[in-house]
């Protein structure tokens, strides 16, 4: 095993892999909200950038902080809305 890799097994953690379906379906309001609509390739295209920086962000974490990449991906999404809520003056 690579000394840069997280020493625990690797799992996807099960909401990132269901996040797929929840963003297009973000799409689909995005697109509806424009009267536009994407291709295909355009949707697979976004949705790949989305997925690709989501999962990043997790393995990121797990690796800096040699937790399972499921509890990374909740520290990842704690301090996400933790930073909204700064930005929006609410603590």
């Amino acid at each position: 095993m690579s000394s840069n890799l997280c020493p625990f097994p690797f799992i996807i953690p099960g909401f990132l892999r269901n996040a797929g379906g929840v963003t297009v379906s973000y799409f689909e309001g995005v697109q509806n909200d424009m009267n536009s609509y994407w291709t295909k390739e355009e949707v697979l295209e976004k949705l790949d950038t989305k997925m690709t920086i989501a999962f990043a962000g997790v393995l990121d974490m797990s690796q800096k902080s040699k937790e399972y990449t499921r509890d990374a991906a909740y520290m990842v999404a704690i301090d996400r809305v933790v930073k909204a809520m700064q930005l929006r003056g609410w603590v």
